[in-house]
């Protein structure tokens, strides 16, 4: 995984700089902070969202008119809680989900430097769930642990809607993500059932400094 990610970085940031020499003269390079409410939306078993941070940067260059184009880099942990039962007692066990993003947003400037909207793809490198060691044998289903369920799909995609406003230098953005890909597609063809399918859900609110 840690291979992957340097991988993952590496291109993403020969993508940066690319999009940098091409917009020599109009680049806003921006650096963002922010917190996220990650749903993981499935019938399999009951999950509950829960909050995590992001944080990474980004470049937004004219594109054509009142367009212009936004690639960045995001780096995000992501939590959600499954219900599980521990012997006879319901437990609510949290799960964290380490990510990778790089996504290329089209935008279209309402106001310039104060408010735009933008839509995209997203692609994102996901690392291992992780979950505490005194909750991993506890059952999300009849023949499932709560560690089984950490092997999720490393890759996945999310088509973004999202709406920036504020300040030349100092911006606020909200943006929502939906996984069309299935993130528990590795769990199927293996003991526990060929029928999981999860879909994530990811709003994300962040603060952004425009260099």
């Amino acid at each position: 995984m840690k291979k992957t990610l340097f991988a993952f970085l590496f291109l993403s940031l020969t993508f940066l700089a690319s999009a940098q020499m091409r917009y020599r003269d109009s680049n806003r390079i921006g650096i963002s902070l922010g917190i996220n409410q990650f749903t993981l939306n499935t019938d399999n078993f009951d999950a509950s969202p829960g909050t995590g941070w992001s944080g990474g940067l980004s470049v937004r260059g004219n594109f054509y008119n009142d367009f212009s184009m936004i690639y960045s880099i995001q780096f995000s942990e992501n939590n959600f809680s499954v219900k599980t039962a521990n012997g006879l007692v319901e437990e609510d066990v949290k799960f964290k989900l380490p990510s990778a993003q790089i996504s290329l947003l089209l935008s279209y400037n309402i106001i310039e430097h104060h408010l735009s909207v933008e839509v995209g793809p997203m692609f994102q490198v996901n690392g291992k769930m992780k979950i505490d060691e005194q909750d991993e044998e506890n059952q999300v289903t009849q023949n499932m642990t709560a560690k089984d369920l950490t092997d999720v799909s490393k890759f996945s995609f999310y088509p973004t809607v999202g709406l920036t406003g504020g300040l030349k230098h100092v911006r606020l953005n909200v943006t929502y993500q939906y996984g069309v890909t299935n993130l528990l597609g590795n769990l199927n063809g293996k003991d526990f059932g060929d029928n999981f399918k999860g879909h994530a859900g990811i709003l994300t609110g962040s603060i952004l400094f425009y260099l």
